[in-house]
C-alpha cells in the first residue's frame, strides 16, 4: 500500500491490484518513455532523469493531482510508483505557502 500524508493527514492510500492489465502497464511504460525525453523537477530542467529523479517527479505529480482532485492522473502515478517502487510506502509532504517539502518513505 501506498500512503499519501499532507500536512499532517492521510491525503490518500492506494492498494496496488496483484497484476496490472496490459493497457496499464503499456501506459507505465509510456510514462517512462515521456521521462526518458526530460523532466522539470524543483524548477530544473533535466534532460535524462534518474531513477531518484524519477520518483520524485512522480511523487510530485501525485501530489498535484491529488490536490487538483485529478483521478486519472492519480491513480496513473500511483501504479507507476508502486510497480517502479515497491519499497515505496508513504509520501510525507508539508506545504507552505506555496512550497512543497516531501519526504519518501520506503521499507528498510
Amino acid at each position: 500500500m501506498l500512503q499519501v500524508v499532507l500536512n499532517g493527514k492521510c491525503a490518500y492510500e492506494y492498494v496496488p491490484q496483484s497484476r496490472l492489465p496490459g493497457h496499464q502497464r503499456q501506459f507505465l511504460d509510456q510514462m517512462d518513455s515521456d521521462m526518458d525525453s526530460g523532466i522539470r523537477l524543483a524548477g530544473e530542467e533535466i534532460a535524462a532523469p534518474g531513477e531518484t529523479q524519477r520518483v520524485q517527479y512522480v511523487a510530485m505529480q501525485l501530489l498535484r493531482a491529488i490536490d487538483n482532485d485529478n483521478a486519472t492522473l492519480r491513480a496513473a502515478c500511483s501504479a507507476w510508483l508502486c510497480y517502479r517502487q515497491p519499497a515505496l510506502r508513504a509520501i510525507v509532504a508539508d506545504e507552505q505557502g506555496g512550497v512543497v517539502h516531501m519526504q519518501l518513505i520506503q521499507d528498510d
